[in-house]
C-alpha cells in the first residue's frame, strides 16, 4: 500500500467526513482509524524507521546534553558563588586587619604625641633647673669670691702694715705687739 494513500484515507475518515450535529462529532470509527495508522506504520520503509529512531536518539542526546549543561551551569554558579563568598570573606578580613592596623597607628601616633609633650616638659624643667643651678652656683662663687676678697684684703692690709713697719727706722722689736697685730 502507498503511504500517501493511507494518510489520505485517514484524513478523510477523521477530517473530511465526520458526522456532526452542531459542535458534536460522531460516527468516527476508532478501530478503523487505529487500523489505518497501524497500516501506515507497517508500510513505512526501514530508512524512515531508522530516521525516526535517529531523531529520537538525537533528541535524547540533546536532552542529556541540556541536562548536563544545566548541571554544569548550576555547578559553575555554585562554584562562582563560593569563590565570591570566599573573596568577600577575605576582603572583609583584610579590611578588618587594616582597621586594626589603622587603630594601632593612630594609637601609636597618640603615644608619640604624648611622649613628645612629656619630653618637652622634661626638657623645659631641666632648662629651668639648669638656670636655677647656674644662678645658685654663680651666687655661691660670688659669695666665695667676696669672702676671699675680704681675706685677701685683710692679708693685703697686713702686708702693707708689715711693709710700713719695715720701712720705719728701726726701733727695738716688740714681739708681743707684732703678734698682737698679726692676730688682728
Amino acid at each position: 500500500m502507498d503511504i500517501l494513500r493511507l494518510l489520505d484515507q485517514l484524513h478523510e475518515l477523521a477530517v473530511d467526513s465526520p458526522k456532526t450535529l452542531g459542535p458534536i462529532v460522531w460516527g468516527l470509527n476508532k478501530d478503523e482509524i487505529s487500523m489505518q495508522i497501524a497500516k501506515v506504520r507497517a508500510s513505512l520503509p526501514q530508512e524512515v524507521k531508522a530516521a525516526a529512531a535517529t531523531v529520537r536518539e538525537s533528541e535524547r542526546i540533546v536532552d542529556t546534553a541540556r541536562e548536563d549543561a544545566t548541571m554544569t551551569l548550576e555547578s559553575a554558579k555554585k562554584e562562582g558563588d563560593r569563590i565570591i563568598a570566599e573573596a568577600r570573606a577575605e576582603g572583609e578580613r583584610l579590611l578588618e586587619q587594616a582597621r586594626i592596623q589603622q587603630q594601632q597607628m593612630v594609637s601609636e601616633s597618640e603615644v608619640l604625641k604624648l611622649s613628645k609633650m612629656q619630653s618637652e616638659e622634661i626638657r623645659n624643667a631641666a632648662d629651668r633647673d639648669a638656670v636655677s643651678m647656674r644662678r645658685g652656683a654663680e651666687k655661691y662663687a660670688l659669695d666665695v669670691l667676696t669672702q676671699l676678697e675680704g681675706v685677701v684684703g685683710k692679708v693685703a692690709t697686713t702686708i702693707e702694715r708689715g711693709k710700713r713697719e719695715m720701712e720705719r727706722p728701726e726701733q727695738p722689736l716688740n714681739v708681743a705687739a707684732i703678734r698682737e697685730k698679726a692676730r688682728a
